[in-house]
């Protein structure tokens, strides 16, 4: 792997100096920026995916809404249709993508949820949609750097910080490390239980950025959700997954079952066929005692088909998930001073 990395070294310092060149442009008032005017949060990462953005974006938007009308802005990655979109419960992954549907569903219509590829257009649309709005959410906007966010929130993964890691192609970066400058919080996410302090001290110290704005974050997991057959008692899982990074998903469930993975790729479109090869992987297990275990991102995608695919006749579950940040009452503290601020 380091060989490949070092043979493809040359390219990521072209498509580094690139992002480089164009993020000065920005800086520099060369390219137009679209400051949004009311109060905006971007959550994003210095990486291509993985870094739990989807239940952090869902965390501030729980602890928000209670305070200040809020909306949800994403890209709606992977859907087949196009421009500024509102999405609901009604919707299909296929047309608004499966991450802006899950925030539909467990929000309802407490929290406005839209996407849009031109991220300034899609602000500006819920602006004049919702005059009484008063904070947008841009959801994986860190490098859309069109629009202008009042607040930036950076995600790095524990097991994979940015300090470690190269820019395209050698490695997963989509700009260089100094990008972190434009955070104003940096969170590690899916921190393990056991971290401490000289953790949390080793990582600050990689990772180069201000401890008083550096926060840390587990994944919690709720009990299985079924959406198929119910089943009594449970000792193997068939675990499908649809995501970037399912490693922290596979270690958590083998704590408690026997786990065989299916993996597919990030935000991957399920076929039927995909559907009946899963079924029939799961026919040979011959055991009463056998779940088919998505995540709840993946199930977005399958709720649809549900019905007319036949997941209903097999023991479908999915796998709720949230987050818990240490030092929450901080987290939220500087959080309410960004809202609170005129």
């Amino acid at each position: 792997m380091q060989f490949f990395r070092k043979l493809l070294w040359p390219l990521s310092l072209v498509y580094g100096f690139v992002t480089l060149v164009r993020n000065k442009c920005y800086d520099w008032g060369i390219f137009n920026s679209y400051a949004i005017p009311k109060k905006s949060i971007c959550v994003g990462n210095l990486s291509v995916g993985g870094t739990g953005k989807t239940p952090h974006v869902a965390y501030l938007a729980e602890f928000l809404n209670g305070q200040i009308e809020t909306s949800i802005l994403s890209r709606g990655y992977g859907r087949k249709t196009s421009g500024f979109r509102l999405v609901n419960t009604s919707d299909s992954a296929e047309n608004v993508g499966d991450e802006p549907l899950f925030y539909a569903t467990i929000f309802d219509k407490n929290v406005h949820v839209a996407v849009c590829e031109k991220r300034a257009e899609g602000v500006q649309e819920l602006q004049q949609l919702f005059l009484s709005n008063q904070l947008i959410i841009l959801d994986d906007a860190y490098q859309h750097r069109a629009v202008k966010a009042g607040l930036n929130i950076l995600l790095t993964e524990y097991n994979a910080p940015f300090s470690s890691d190269l820019v395209l192609p050698a490695g997963n970066l989509r700009e260089f490390r100094a990008g972190k400058k434009r955070a104003d919080l940096v969170i590690v996410t899916k921190c393990p239980k056991s971290i401490t302090d000289a953790d949390k001290r080793h990582l600050a110290n990689s990772l180069k950025v201000n401890t008083e704005t550096l926060f840390f974050s587990e994944i919690t997991y709720a009990p299985l959700r079924s959406f198929g057959k119910e089943c009594s008692s449970i000792k193997k899982v068939l675990l499908v997954t649809g995501i970037a990074n399912p490693s922290p998903l596979i270690a958590e469930i083998e704590q408690q079952y026997k786990v065989e993975h299916l993996k597919f790729g990030d935000h991957h479109a399920f076929s039927k066929q995909d559907i009946e090869e899963i079924h029939q992987k799961f026919d040979t297990f011959a055991c009463n005692e056998t779940i088919i275990l998505t995540t709840e991102k993946d199930f977005m995608r399958l709720k649809a088909v549900s019905s007319s695919w036949k997941l209903d006749d097999y023991p479908w579950y999915y796998q709720p998930i949230t987050v818990k940040i240490d030092n929450e009452n901080k987290f939220k503290a500087l959080i309410n001073q960004y809202v609170n601020t005129i």
